[in-house]
């Protein structure tokens, strides 16, 4: 049993965490829900200070608490100014006298269990902020104005970094930059694909609202189709300086994966330990069809790259430490443990106190929870550090509270929606995700690397036992149809975007390619017309 101690209480609240659909109400299901932890927000506003509480602690107790010195500038209409002190990454602010233990660290995973009628569905996506009369890449000057135009048309948070705005905040949504300016929402974490639909077309028209007057057009495709890494501005965020600093030691198009990708990914729930391994394995054995599926990537520094995801293929050598199809999970005896074990070999990148980054890049997490991490001798982990760390992982389905489905390019606002639809249709539905599992019960190790390696090359022409990948996604499609259906939201339709791409096996890529070589003449730039939002 472990404390949870709640807004407004003065007691802590005994509560299990043997993922028995026994997580708390308000337990992380979408990309930007409350986070794990204890933490305080501090209120701050031009009359005065106020102060409130959101604690939930997954160690043993809570003996001290600090607030951490980030902030959030909303400015609303009446003009007042709230200073709400949290800048991402969220800062722990719970110091326990006893440190964390392995144990905490994987019933903080078991603690996103949830009975099904609190699944909820996360959709983020990322577009490249493009100048409209140039091409040429945003600039962060550019994107702090949009940011800082949203916040006073839209009444979003305002969210700071070192006085730089950085993101935005509100009702459970978040909009943030990847080092190149990616422009990203996060949505809140919602019950139909209906409801997320609208929040994607409701973002896209704010953005559309306040870019255009900035001369700025947002596109919709997985990799930067035109420019080289040197082109491209870098965003003023500290993780990424560690990150753009570490990367090139580590593999080959990390500086690649940070600024010239996009994705539209998915988070989805779970209900048990044992539900989360069957997702997690139908998520990671048919990623590869999702990266056919939504292919978009086809063009580089302003040419064909060779490949029709050439986002996905980047993703094999950035990190091999941190990234990959993990083949420990179809092991049988998979569970929280193992991945934690596996998080726990995975590399830092950093640990962020009072405000800053501290450039722990290669260290051990495993050190740090001894207490032995070299950059921060004697201090151990909160619960906060951990989540950050995990966030540091990359692989083509990430375990964090929640799944996440990540092996899809960005693409066109259509098929923002059909992501998601696809794997709820497939994961949310218990026959169709028992017949996915009858789909992939027999595959070995060696044909889902190979599917790894071959797909972002030949998308749904790859070869595949018997037949075509095309024929595996055409049964895969009508499960995930199924499953909608079963579902009784009437979410089906959202599937059609994608209808003829099942049916004939030709990806948007390969459109792309076809025009490229055609009408287009010969150059890249229409795509920013073509597939501009």
């Amino acid at each position: 049993m472990t404390s949870i101690l709640t807004a407004g209480s003065s007691a802590p609240v005994l509560a299990s965490f043997s993922c028995s659909n026994s997580a708390p109400d308000g337990a992380l299901s979408g990309g930007n829900a409350v986070r794990a932890g204890v933490k305080v927000s501090r209120s701050t506003n031009l009359s005065g200070i106020r102060r409130s509480g959101n604690l939930n602690a997954f160690s043993q107790g809570v003996r001290s608490f600090s607030v951490g010195s980030g902030g959030i500038l909303s400015t609303r209409r009446n003009r007042n100014l709230h200073v709400v002190a949290a800048s991402p990454p969220a800062e722990e602010v719970a110091i326990s006298t006893e440190p964390l233990t392995k144990q905490d660290l994987i019933a903080y995973l078991a603690s996103g269990c949830k009975p099904r009628e609190k699944w909820r569905i996360g959709t983020e996506h990322e577009k490249f902020g493009f100048e409209l009369d140039t091409l040429r890449p945003a600039e962060y000057s550019k994107i702090a104005a949009l940011l800082e135009g949203l916040a006073e048309r839209f009444e979003w948070e305002r969210v700071l970094e070192n006085g730089n705005i950085i993101a935005l905040k509100m009702n459970g949504q978040s909009v943030s930059l990847e080092p190149g300016g990616q422009f990203e929402l996060s949505g809140a974490p919602l019950e139909t694909l209906h409801q997320t639909c609208a929040e994607v077309n409701s973002h896209l028209y704010q953005v559309k609202a306040v870019a255009e007057d900035l001369g700025l057009g947002f596109l919709g495709i997985g990799f930067n189709p035109k420019w080289p890494v040197s082109e491209i501005p870098v965003m003023p965020k500290g993780r990424y300086d560690i990150m753009r600093n570490y990367m090139p030691k580590v593999g080959s198009h990390g500086l690649d994966m940070m600024f010239r990708t996009c994705t539209v990914q998915v988070n989805l729930d779970f209900s048990s330990e044992e539900d989360m391994v069957k997702k997690f394995q139908v998520g990671l054995a048919l990623q590869p069809i999702a990266t056919a599926l939504f292919a978009n990537s086809p063009f580089s520094d302003g040419k064909p790259n060779g490949y029709i995801s050439y986002r996905s293929h980047i993703w094999t050598d950035v990190d091999k430490n941190r990234t990959g199809d993990l083949p420990f999970v179809f092991s049988g005896k998979f569970g929280f443990e193992d991945y934690v074990d596996y998080a726990l070999d995975v590399p830092m990148y950093f640990v962020y106190r009072k405000g800053r980054y501290i450039d722990c890049a290669g260290l051990s997490f495993k050190d740090f929870l001894n207490g032995k991490l070299p950059n921060m001798p004697g201090e151990t982990p909160t619960l906060n550090d951990w989540e950050n760390h995990l966030t540091t992982i990359f692989p083509e389905v990430r375990l964090k509270r929640y799944l996440e489905m990540r092996g899809a390019d960005g693409g066109p606002w259509k098929r923002l929606c059909a992501l998601p639809a696809f794997w709820v249709g497939l994961l949310y539905d218990d026959e169709s995700l028992q017949g996915a599992l009858d789909i992939i019960h027999d595959w070995t190790e060696g044909e889902r690397a190979m599917l790894r390696r071959k797909v972002p090359k030949m998308g749904l022409q790859t070869p595949f036992r018997d037949g075509l990948l095309k024929h595996v996604t055409q049964d895969v499609f009508q499960l995930a149809k199924e499953g909608l259906r079963r579902r009784g939201y009437k979410e089906v339709g959202f599937l059609n975007e994608l209808e003829d791409t099942v049916k004939s096996g030709k990806t948007v890529s390969e459109k792309l390619l076809e025009s490229y070589h055609g009408k287009w003449g010969g150059t890249v730039d229409p795509v920013f017309e073509e597939l501009l939002y």
